[in-house]
This record gives C-alpha cells, sequence and structure tokens, in this order.
C-alpha cells in the first residue's frame, strides 16, 4: 500500500518586486513593482488586517463578471501598457513583463518561484558535471518557467498553442537578457507535440506542466483537465531521460485534490525511484505573515 501524502505548503519569500500586502472578505492586495492591485480571492475568508485607506490607495481594481475570471479593471489614475518585474531567487535574473489582463492576472504566477529555484539548484548543478540539460515547458504561457531554466543553463523547448503568449513570453525572454536562440518556441496543441516527440525517440532532464482546466488548442482540439492529464504524465513519462532531474506538475483547479496529483504521478512515474512530494504553492502576507494558498503541486526528483 503507498504511504498516505503530507501536503507542503511551499512559499515564494525570494521576492522584492512583488508583494502580497493584505488578503481578505474574498480579496487580496498586492503589489507589482509599484503598482498596488486588489483582485478576487475566494479563499480569503478572513478579516483584513491593513486599514481601508491602504485598499482605497489602489491602483487597479480587477470587477469580475458572471463567467469564471471574467470581468474588467478599473483604475483611478492612467497606468502604463506593461512594466517590468524582477526576481531575485536562485533563478536570478528572470525579468517579467507585467499587464492587467481580462482574466484577473497579469501575466506571472509569483507564486511558483518556488518551483523556479528548485529547478535551478537542480539544472545548475548538473551543468557542473558537464550536462547540458534539456527542459520541456508545457502549457507554458508567458515563460517564466522557461526563462529560469533558460538562466540556470537549460535547454527549453516552450510549448503553448497561443501564439499571443508565446509573443509575451519572448518579450520576457528579452527582457530577462537571454539570447533569442535560448529558447525553442513551439505554437501547438501540447498533447499533439507530445505524441509527436515520442514517436521521434526525444527525451528531456527537466518538464514543467501548468495545465489549465479547460482549454483549446491551435486546432481547436479541446482540453479537459480531468479527462486528459493522465495521458499527458504518461507521454511525459515516456519522455524523460534515464538521469533525468525533475518532473513539476501545478494547477489552478480547485476541486482537484493534492493528494489526487501525488497519487497520479506516484502511478505514473512508477519505477523511476526518486522522491515525490506534493501540496500547495503559497505567498505569505506582508501584513501578518499567514500565508495564503493559490495552487496544488506535485513534482518529483530523482533524490
Amino acid at each position: 500500500m503507498p504511504k498516505n501524502p503530507e501536503c507542503r505548503l511551499l512559499v515564494a519569500a525570494a521576492w522584492t518586486d512583488y508583494a502580497l500586502l493584505d488578503s481578505g472578505a474574498g480579496a487580496k492586495l498586492e503589489r507589482y513593482g509599484a503598482v498596488r492591485v486588489i483582485r478576487p480571492e475566494p479563499q480569503a475568508m478572513w478579516r483584513r488586517s491593513l486599514p481601508e485607506r491602504e485598499w482605497l490607495a489602489a491602483d487597479a481594481i480587477f470587477e469580475a463578471g458572471s463567467a469564471e475570471d471574467s470581468g474588467n479593471w478599473r483604475s483611478p489614475k492612467p497606468l502604463p501598457e506593461s512594466w517590468p518585474i524582477s526576481y531575485p531567487g536562485r533563478a536570478g535574473g528572470v525579468v517579467l513583463a507585467a499587464r492587467l489582463t481580462p482574466f484577473r492576472h497579469l501575466g506571472l504566477f509569483p507564486e511558483q518561484a518556488s518551483h523556479w529555484d528548485w529547478a535551478a539548484k537542480r539544472i545548475a548543478a548538473a551543468r557542473a558535471t558537464g550536462r547540458a540539460p534539456r527542459v520541456l515547458n508545457l502549457f507554458a504561457y508567458t515563460g517564466a518557467a522557461s526563462i529560469a531554466a533558460a538562466l540556470a543553463g537549460a535547454e527549453v523547448t516552450h510549448v503553448d498553442a497561443s501564439k499571443k503568449a508565446i509573443a509575451w513570453a519572448k518579450e520576457n525572454q528579452a527582457l530577462s537578457g537571454l539570447d533569442e536562440r535560448s529558447i525553442r518556441w513551439i505554437a501547438e496543441d501540447v498533447v499533439a507535440f507530445l505524441r509527436r516527440e515520442v514517436r521521434r525517440g526525444r527525451s528531456y532532464d527537466g518538464i514543467f506542466l501548468d495545465p489549465p482546466k479547460f482549454g483549446r488548442g491551435d486546432q481547436g482540439q479541446v482540453w479537459k483537465l480531468f479527462d486528459d492529464l493522465p495521458e499527458v504524465l504518461a507521454l511525459c513519462r515516456q519522455l524523460l531521460a534515464p538521469e533525468a532531474l525533475f518532473l513539476v506538475l501545478t494547477t489552478y483547479a480547485i476541486r482537484a485534490s493534492f493528494a489526487s496529483l501525488h497519487y497520479l504521478l506516484l502511478e505514473t512515474l512508477g519505477g523511476l525511484g526518486g522522491t515525490i512530494e506534493s501540496g500547495e504553492i503559497c505567498l505569505a502576507e506582508r501584513a501578518t505573515g499567514r500565508v495564503l494558498p493559490t495552487a496544488l503541486f506535485g513534482r518529483w526528483g530523482p533524490e
């Protein structure tokens, strides 16, 4: 019988250009660079800690619409179209363009920095032995993990069905001072890409995947997390090199459980040895130090 998993809470604590200032009453107050924003946060069921004047001083407020993740931003004063956010952690040198999107986020997910550092440490250690690790980033969006891996010394393949997201990722690549050839860009449905890579006999030393709950591929293919994730993980298993360094899975699907991810990874990666850990990635409030969970994760490493 498999041992029941323990829920780990990973807190992204190395940020200077980002801060979770406060949360409560179904919302969170954050700072991206010099810009303060308020976004809905259903998990923040507690009372707010900062005085109301701090919330009223926000530069932009996302007002949710009737559909999930829909709505509009309201800004009391004009804001730049985008502005740079830098991350100084182990993956140091990551610079990302923040901008207000119709989907309530700003093009980066600060809580994932824990994964960037964890993977960068393994990539750098492999580089020190003369290896040139190959890393695959799936559902890669604006490319923060791709850039962190490239800065650590990996040869990165970045896959996302959205050409607009890849254009944003290339902007982040330039902001981070990376050569245009440092990342291989693939605008394609992830499942179709993985099936082809398996047929070609390709292998990768590290894999990031951050699948949405629902999506469409470049040819209109429908993605449903609960239906399609097992096949994607099975394909990733076939692509992991014999001396692979890591696999990191993140999901913002709130109906799932960290234990669900853990047992799926345990089943799929059986025989690899190593360690599987799972839990939630979090942000710590500046006001109180309490942590706000934002997503579920499961990750594997050889030790």
